[in-house]
């Protein structure tokens, strides 16, 4: 095996087993510091300097981004102006290998004056930071990877899965669930999965639909003149209920048995009767999955009624790429 291949390995190796490590060490104080946070009125307030301040940066992101109010602190710019994003009502997140890092200790005797309590994720409980935090998260003594041990590798990689745990477990507690985290990713492939039936149906002058008694000629004709010429059309009673459906492959059925004069025809006699409905509240991802099941381009949308609500096409569920 190439050596570099073999080292790389080994690195990973120990960088696992100080994740366990960790895992092994949580006690009590993880519980205290999912309910002080779920208590809280204010925010989560990482903080941390260098390594350790791009980890506290990224775990406030996955708190923010599961349903609990974070932003990141720069120590430094702190005590500069920036403790002013510092309130009552928030807890401070800190995050220290040795728990001696100069500019986060300076940060400490203000925070305190903010009444802020303070949680810090640290090697040792008996370090500076340790000793004035309300609560500890320890990590345990941690050797680094690499050449000599030197460079931040195990113990960002520690900080890291404690900061995520507590930020997951959090998220468990406030019951957040793919809606919520949906509405906070609207943009992403998770986003347009969550997207429900409700969001992306055709409404208005781009739902066809006609009333019971409209001949077959008049239901071609709101088809093709339609937006988007969907190929469909509902078929409502006076009441707005759906009492049928009709597409391009009903009247290519018709035109293959010998159709001839759609004008005499009415819509009600070749519709499809109680069609396949879907409701508003189904996931975009399930709707996909049911439209492919049934081999349909199209579904009318109603409420728990009946009423006609809108229409769902395959190809607007296709074009969000979640398939």
């Amino acid at each position: 095996m190439d050596p570099r291949i073999q080292r790389g390995r080994q690195i990973i190796a120990h960088g696992a087993s100080a994740l366990q490590q960790v895992a092994d060490r949580l006690d009590d104080g993880f519980r205290s510091a999912v309910e002080r946070i779920l208590g809280l009125r204010g925010r989560v307030v990482t903080t941390g300097m260098g390594k350790a301040g791009i980890v506290a940066n990224k775990v406030s992101a996955t708190l923010a981004s599961t349903g609990t109010p974070s932003i990141h602190l720069h120590p430094a710019e702190a005590i500069h102006g920036d403790l002013g994003r510092l309130t009552e009502g928030d807890l401070c997140l800190a995050f220290s290998k040795s728990g001696e890092t100069g500019e986060l200790l300076v940060l400490l005797p203000h925070v305190k004056a903010c009444a802020v309590p303070i949680v810090s994720i640290t090697q040792s409980r008996t370090s500076t930071l340790g000793r004035h935090s309300d609560i500890v998260l320890e990590l345990g003594p941690i050797e680094e990877s690499g050449p000599f041990a030197l460079a931040p590798s195990a113990s960002t990689s520690a900080m890291m899965a404690l900061g995520d745990a507590l930020a997951l477990v959090v998220q468990e507690g406030r019951k957040f669930g793919p809606e919520d985290f949906a509405r906070f990713h609207p943009g992403g492939d998770l986003g347009r999965k969550l997207l429900k039936v409700g969001e992306m149906m055709r409404t208005g002058e781009r739902n066809p639909v006609v009333r019971c008694g409209s001949t077959l000629l008049e239901a071609i004709g709101v088809m093709t003149r339609t937006p988007g010429r969907p190929g469909a059309t509902s078929i409502v009673d006076t009441e707005g209920r759906l009492v049928g459906f009709f597409t391009d492959g009903d009247l290519r059925r018709l035109i293959e048995r010998g159709l001839t004069s759609p004008r005499e025809i009415a819509v009600d006699e070749v519709m499809t009767r109680n069609p396949r409905t879907i409701g508003t509240d189904t996931f975009a991802l399930e709707a996909l999955a049911l439209l492919s099941q049934r081999s349909l381009d199209q579904m009318p949308v109603v409420d728990e009624s009946g009423r006609l609500l809108g229409l769902l096409d395959v190809q607007d569920l296709l074009n969000l790429k979640i398939g």
